[in-house]
């Protein structure tokens, strides 16, 4: 074999040693690395349903580790974008495992942050152990643990769960250094778990020790459900209360079992409790019993 032949064959298998791995294809025997990695998937009418790349890769027979994670899902309504600095791909389960600085991003501008994340393609779900956080819109989760859509559309939180509320935003048309009459103060919300979030259908299920605090009220309960009007109807007039959540505002709060409600130095007692947002009225039923502080009592009774 000449000297030139030998160089051409040897030019020949360096290249093929850094080539894409096109999945579907069968691996050469033993581990292989490759600089760049990309793989996808097509729906119906040969429309991509999701990707995944990764600046560098090991490859082995089952399972494909990649650094520098980039995912994509492709909705309906929704586009979603997964990172991470590490993950492993099994190709056969169709399952992506992301580690370390685990970020999903949605087109509506939700975000979820957490350590670790596994990601189902099949049955198009998203999980975590870890401590996870979650933003959208005006609302702010943390839980230990989350299960639901890549969209992050439903979410489960499984336990010691904290919910902020952020007030509103003040109105622009005050004066300056006013203090903006409209403004409410953080609502705060903390259970153990689970907590079961549909933004779809502006809903969210509180359960096991809920603990409401704002700044003049805390309510405490077994349960609790929070519904939330459309944005359409709060931007149109529709009733409810000026704390907006889910991009639009709070329609009605039901709190149930053992339910305890402090407004200053009064105190109920009752099995439900219901807030409606339209009248801004709490109606206490199930054997409801008040304590009433009254300053008059006290000031001729020392």
């Amino acid at each position: 074999m000449t000297y030139s032949l030998r160089i051409a064959i040897l030019v020949l298998f360096l290249c093929f040693k850094t080539a894409v791995f096109a999945f579907g294809e069968s691996a050469p025997e033993g581990d292989q690395q490759i600089m760049d990695f990309s793989l996808a998937g097509f729906g119906e009418k040969g429309k991509k349903a999701w990707d995944i790349a990764g600046k560098s890769a090991d490859i082995s027979t089952d399972t494909i580790r990649l650094k520098d994670v980039t995912g994509n899902f492709y909705g309906q309504s929704e586009d979603v974008k997964l990172m991470s600095d590490r993950g492993d791909f099994n190709k056969q389960e169709a399952l992506l495992h992301l580690e370390e600085n685990v970020v999903i991003t949605t087109s509506s501008g939700a975000k979820l942050t957490t350590d670790s994340l596994d990601w189902d393609r099949k049955k198009k779900l998203v999980s975590t152990k870890e401590l996870v956080n979650i933003e959208k819109n005006n609302l702010t989760a943390i839980s230990s643990g989350a299960t639901g859509n890549p969209d992050l559309n439903m979410m489960t939180l499984e336990k010691d769960v904290r919910v902020e509320l952020a007030p509103e935003a003040p109105d622009l048309r005050e004066e300056v250094g006013a203090p903006p009459s409209a403004q409410k103060g953080k609502i705060v919300i903390t259970c153990d778990g689970p907590v079961q979030i549909d933004y779809a259908k502006n809903v969210a299920a509180f359960n096991r020790n809920v603990r409401v605090e704002k700044e003049d009220i805390q309510i405490y309960s077994d349960t609790m459900e929070v519904y939330f009007t459309d944005k359409k109807q709060a931007d149109s007039g529709a009733a409810g209360i000026s704390s907006s959540l889910m991009g639009g505002s709070i329609d009605k709060i039901i709190s149930r079992g053992n339910v305890k409600i402090i407004q200053g130095q009064n105190t109920s007692y009752s099995d439900e409790a219901v807030y409606n947002g339209a009248d801004k009225k709490i109606v206490l039923s199930g054997q409801p019993r008040l304590i009433l502080y009254s300053a008059e009592d006290t000031l001729s009774h020392p």
